[in-house]
């Protein structure tokens, strides 16, 4: 498609039928040299996602530099722009229009960069606009002239050993040929570890610090701001200070931007942060790695929706890094990498496992149906309350509950129906130990509660929040220290001795020196989640608290309450046996079965019943796919969902795009959302 002047059509005329206006006389004459600049116009409409020539003024000769921000007429507004490439002509035949004005000279969309984005907006459906708009945070001018434009000069790395890796068989030779210069690419499994030099930061730690002893640099995403905080711990120790930045999305304007340009300009050898960071424009990038691949947080909420892993493959596949794809279990996704070679097995072997890792104990499993026949459906069965009397005497106990609040379900007495409100069907709920149940929807209180099943007026709790847990373990532990770590207050660690943390799943703080013994309650709560990845989640998520818990060899002990017992449960299973790698290989194996991803290219659209309809006869899916709906999907929306082999994924989101700009271009009120893999296709 030959590239056209902003706002002007084929036969050169405006889009609106509208003569283009001239350049007045006196305006600016056009730069000697390289004259054309090509700009992406971030215009937000999806037909519209494409480059488009300007004449660069002589004034603006030397700060429009590809990668720099600029201010551009189009269709009658002054719109963003960035520009892409200076050329001697123009494709366009007809007159063009000038660039406003240059933003900043600073050319912080990077080549490397504007193709990674370009390849994820591919990959999702997307446009370059929105993508670009989540990888270049808004400009701060203060923090452009406050930071030095060349770095210092940096003293020598200092010289420290990498025990966590040595765990590893493969470890060892992973690290070297970062430090050769090579590009590995790895999927490592982290072992337990309550010494701070064998945990997890660490182990990402030591391999930016391999990656930076070849010359080169590292960037390392990671869930949420805790992790951040243990990882820069971790850094400072291996990299010695200044080498490092962070760079998060709840950072101030001025803070996140200097960030930003201190890996822009070379004043740092490694990045860290949450998915803000995965676009951080590194000089001479040698790895990507992130942590914690089934952690929700590295799903993109915005369109187009991007997971941190496809924008740190799409990166290394750019820029030829290494690869490292970190975590205590393997997600699904992962193992589909792994599988096809894209990344290699960094595991341990079963005797290190087993050194490593605390004992695991099922409530309800083996003598304990006959001394605690209810131990399997008890908020704190008898054995939990015993491990946790007995380990009270060695240390801190980790009490990890599903749930936040007071009694955040209840259900009838009678026939164990969800109570909901009358007003607006909302669950009811308890938000402290006085006053009557409540709506979490509309807030109304229920007073004289009836189940419109039975008729009973009794209500029972379905699951018992963190904060009705703390209030019962105080009563049972009297005497005992009971801190609460969840929304509103996460504790980031708490000091040794006796004491107990109830914690939701997340928020659970480190111990210094481990924790005496884990108890994971209402295990069938994260078992029975309606989504696609509720085992993967529930292993992935009691894996993170038992990582906290001293191995057994010193008492390590974790308790887990409220699982089924009379049935197999594969999470459960891998979490006895400390063996997430079976579990990502049988998970990713029943999802291909089911052609479901990662084994298969998934698009979920939303919409309107009439502009979801429309957009599936406008669609042609190839002939390898398949669609369902669509069906309803909350309150006057409609939901179709359409899988199409892995192999036909470019085809269909080429597809989507498509269906996406004549749809903008007929502007088109009822407007489809599409996601392409979403977390959970239901939701």
């Amino acid at each position: 498609m030959p590239l056209l002047a902003p706002g002007r059509s084929a036969s050169g005329r405006s889009a609106t039928g509208r003569s283009a206006p001239r350049r007045r006389p006196g305006d600016d004459p056009p730069a000697a040299e390289r004259p054309v600049a090509l700009v992406h116009v971030d215009t937000g409409l999806a037909h519209l996602d494409r480059p488009f020539e300007y004449t660069v003024p002589q004034s603006a000769a030397h700060g429009a530099v590809p990668g720099a921000r600029v201010k551009v007429r189009f269709a009658g507004q002054d719109l963003d722009g960035w520009v892409l490439e200076r050329r001697d002509a123009a494709e366009h035949a007809g007159r063009l229009t000038p660039l406003r004005r240059v933003v900043s000279p600073e050319p912080v969309l990077t080549p490397d960069v504007l193709a990674a984005a370009r390849a994820v907006a591919d990959r999702y459906a997307g446009t370059l606009g929105d993508v670009l708009r989540l990888a270049v945070p808004p400009r701060h001018a203060r923090a452009e002239q406050a930071l030095a434009a060349e770095p210092d000069e940096r003293p020598a790395l200092p010289a420290v050993p990498a025990p966590a890796w040595d765990r590893l068989p493969a470890g060892p030779a992973f690290l070297r040929r970062l430090t050769d210069g090579d590009a590995p690419h790895a999927s490592a499994l982290a072992l337990p570890a309550v010494d701070p030099d064998l945990a997890w930061p660490r182990l990402l730690a030591d391999a930016a610090r391999a990656t930076v002893a070849s010359g080169r640099t590292a960037l390392l995403v990671v869930p949420d701001a805790r992790d951040v905080r243990r990882v820069e711990t971790a850094l400072g120790e291996v990299l010695g200070p200044g080498r490092h930045t962070r760079l998060t999305a709840d950072q101030g304007p001025q803070a996140r931007y200097t960030a930003f340009l201190k890996a822009l300009r070379g004043h740092v050898d490694v990045v860290v942060g949450t998915r803000a960071a995965a676009f951080a424009p590194l000089r001479d990038l040698g790895l990507v790695a992130w942590w914690d691949d089934g952690d929700d947080s590295h799903d993109e909420p915005r369109a187009p929706y991007p997971h941190v892993r496809r924008v740190l493959l799409a990166r290394a596949a750019q820029e030829g890094t290494g690869v490292l794809a970190a975590g205590h279990v393997r997600s699904a996704a992962v193992a589909d990498l792994v599988r096809r070679a894209v990344l290699r097995a960094v595991d341990a072997p079963r005797a290190t496992v087993r050194a490593t890792v605390p004992l695991v104990r099922v409530a309800g499993e083996g003598d304990d149906l006959e001394r605690d026949a209810a131990a399997s459906a008890a908020h704190l069965p008898s054995v939990a309350w015993r491990a946790a009397k007995d380990a009270l005497a060695a240390g801190p106990v980790l009490v990890q509950v599903p749930r936040r609040g007071y009694l955040p379900s209840l259900s009838c007495q009678d026939c164990r129906r969800p109570a909901r409100c009358r007003v607006c069907s909302g669950p009811l709920a308890l938000t402290g130990p006085q006053g009557p149940p409540a709506c979490r929807w509309c807030g109304r209180a229920e007073t004289a509660f009836t189940c419109p099943a039975c008729s009973g007026g009794r209500l029972r709790s379905s699951v018992v929040g963190a904060r009705r847990t703390a209030e019962e373990l105080g009563r049972a532990f009297p005497g005992v220290p009971v801190e609460r770590s969840g929304a509103g207050t996460v504790l980031d660690d708490v000091e040794d001795g006796p004491r107990l943390v109830v914690a939701t799943p997340g928020a659970e703080p480190v111990a210094r020196g481990g924790y005496a013994a884990a108890l994971l309650l209402d295990a069938w709560a994260l078992l029975d989640r309606p989504t696609l990845d509720a085992g993967e989640e529930a292993l992935r998520r009691w894996a993170a608290a038992t990582a906290l818990v001293r191995p057994a060899s010193a008492g390590g002990r974790v308790v887990v309450a409220g699982a089924p017992v009379h049935v197999s449960v594969p999470a459960l299973e891998a979490l006895v046996r400390w063996d997430p790698a079976w579990f990502a290989d049988r998970e990713l194996a029943e999802r291909d079965e089911l052609s479901l991803p990662p084994t298969a290219r998934l698009a979920a659209l939303t919409g309107t019943r009439t502009a979801v309809t429309a957009a599936l006869e406008e669609l042609a899916v190839p002939p390898s796919g398949s669609v369902l709906g669509p069906l309803p999907h909350g309150d006057e929306r409609w939901r179709a969902v359409v899988t199409v082999p892995d192999a036909d994924g470019p085809a269909l989101t080429r597809e989507l795009a498509a269906v996406r700009a004549r749809a903008s271009a007929r502007k088109e009120r009822d407007a489809v959302t599409v996601r392409v893999d979403p977390r959970d296709p239901t939701a």
